[in-house]
């Protein structure tokens, strides 16, 4: 992805999220995010997970590991939408909203997505976009934004603790691709 490249900004977020910036569950997604600029750690992914996700066939992106669990279609098609939560309440908070943020249900999410009826191909683009959306996002706050906080599915975050998150979750489900279904 030559092009995302020549857009890397110096501005470096500032610090690292603290442990009382997200909810105890979400330090399994931070932990995962190596100490770094976050923009450029999430430019740095996605051509990671393009990478990777190029390796994997149309036949085979329909195999699930076990009986009832998510296809790799279904897998990232949840990888995308959750994305899209996660830079939806930086946007919100960012912005200044204080109205509280409703929970995100994945199961609702994935069974309305129909993922298996679109093709890896717009699978792996639809990534390609979302990832995009969320560094232009996050490429362009203003400094003092990324300490604001806000509440989500009734639990605390910050702007700053959100942009891990998304990296973060990206690459836990990445890791249980290659562990449980390659």
């Amino acid at each position: 992805m030559p092009f995302i490249h020549g857009m890397r900004q110096t501005l470096r977020m500032p610090r690292r999220p603290e442990r009382t910036e997200a909810a105890t569950y979400y330090s399994k997604y931070i932990d995962r995010v190596p100490d770094g600029e976050i923009v450029g750690i999430l430019e740095s992914q996605l051509d990671e997970v393009l990478a990777f996700c190029r390796t994997i066939s149309e036949e085979k992106s329909l195999h699930r590991y076990e009986p009832g669990k998510w296809s790799l279609r279904e897998a990232l098609s949840h990888i995308s939408d959750t994305e899209r939560v996660f830079a939806f309440r930086a946007f919100w908070f960012a912005r200044g909203y204080e109205t509280p943020l409703p929970d995100f249900d994945q199961e609702i999410a994935a069974g309305a997505a129909r993922a298996d009826e679109v093709t890896w191909a717009r699978h792996v683009d639809e990534f390609l976009h979302v990832r995009l959306a969320t560094i232009s996002l996050f490429r362009n706050l203003p400094a003092e934004a990324w300490t604001k906080r806000g509440v989500a599915s009734g639990n605390p975050f910050t702007v700053r603790a959100l942009a891990c998150i998304a990296a973060g979750h990206a690459a836990h489900h990445v890791a249980i691709v290659k562990e449980r279904y390659l």
